[in-house]
């Protein structure tokens, strides 16, 4: 593919081209809902209506009647409506209903009749759990977490608003210290050193750090392994410390100005006792990188489908946390074992992870 694009200009991208249902597996609710305004804004301010159990359909009365916690009368209402300016409809967590056969056959009607006009239906959840039946009629459009930059602007405007303005140095620091973590986690973690030192600064990085320890541990797929052994600790391993320190320079800026490519990986193999756990533990320390673990065996369940899902989240935390030291822990004992008996789920999972570590 080319250039990468910004979310805001692929939802754009998406609304002109009349797609009818856009699926977005995220759980940053107020952060989804900005950028569809702001894509709305940019679209000759297109209506935007939303919808959620508790409250209903959120919309102006002369358009669409009174707020409905039937999800059938929120499709219902945006199909009514005139083409005209067209009309955006913002579903939070409506996954739960396209179990219902009615709510399930509603949406594929919907999905023909929305390609005649300029509406849109956006559904938010936590995952990307698409019905067979309307896969060929929603499109997935992935909203990573806020980037360095967006962090830094966010930082930046809390801190103003406090009176308080950032110097660019402990912004930056700042901003790549929050790298990984959500909008919302990172005005939360603004807002308690505004309340406890009433400024923001460098000493903000422990707390930043902890919070991240405690994000990556609510997945229940990664440990957030904190260290301080060190490459003097493992006996033997000459080449390797060599190598470790060679490949330590590759993130430096100097590095990644020339453009010098960053090391993959290492398998260490060997029985128990031969040090492979401390030399990964070893490795982020002398890296100064965080040190997340992966159990391999936590990436599976019985539902279909479900194994796949949590190696695109492990997947996408891991790449939120980079630059990272990833321990993969007894991998052998993961995907080793006769794919026939978990239904192929074992090497869908091994395809994907190797997929990823080879365009890495």
């Amino acid at each position: 593919m080319g250039v990468q694009t910004s979310p805001l200009e692929q939802l754009d991208l998406l609304i002109r081209a009349r797609t009818p249902i856009i699926w977005v597996p995220t759980q940053e609710e107020e952060r989804l809902e900005t950028l569809v305004r702001a894509a709305a804004r940019r679209l000759q301010d297109r209506l935007v209506m939303r919808w959620d159990f508790m409250g209903g359909l959120d919309a102006p009365s002369d358009r669409v009647g009174t707020a409905d916690r039937n999800p059938l009368a929120a499709l219902d209402g945006l199909s009514t409506m005139a083409a005209g300016r067209g009309a955006i409809l913002l579903l939070l967590d409506f996954h739960r209903f396209l179990e219902d056969a009615a709510v399930n056959r509603r949406l594929r009607n919907l999905a023909r009749e929305l390609r005649r006009h300029s509406h849109t239906v956006i559904i938010s959840a936590p995952h990307l759990s698409l019905p067979p039946e309307l896969e060929t009629a929603v499109s997935v459009l992935e909203l990573p977490l806020p980037s360095g930059d967006e962090i830094r602007a966010l930082l930046e405007g809390i801190a103003n608003a406090a009176g308080q303005p950032l110097p660019f140095e402990v912004s930056d620091a700042l901003s790549r210290c929050c790298t990984g973590l959500p909008e919302e986690r990172v005005r939360q973690v603004a807002a308690r050193a505004l309340a406890q030192r009433g400024a923001l600064g460098l000493a903000d990085q422990v707390d930043i750090l902890e919070e991240k320890r405690q994000a990556v541990g609510r997945t229940a797929l990664l440990e957030y392994c904190s260290t301080s052994a060190s490459t003097t600790d493992i006996g033997g391993h000459d080449k390797l410390k060599h190598w470790l320190e060679q490949r330590r320079l590759a993130f430096s800026p100097a590095a990644q100005a020339y453009g010098l490519p960053h090391p993959k990986g290492v398998l260490l193999l060997g029985p128990q006792g031969t040090g492979k756990s401390l030399t990964a533990r070893a490795v982020a320390h002398s890296w100064g990188m965080p040190l997340l673990r992966l159990d391999v065996g936590r990436l599976f369940a019985g539902l279909v489908g479900a194994s796949e899902a949590r190696t695109r989240e492990m997947i996408r935390t891991t790449e939120a946390m980079a630059p990272c030291v990833l321990w993969i822990d007894e991998i052998d004992k993961g995907f080793g074992s006769d794919s026939r008996s978990d239904g192929g789920a074992s090497q869908r999972v091994l395809a994907t992870m190797l997929t990823w570590m080879a365009e890495k």
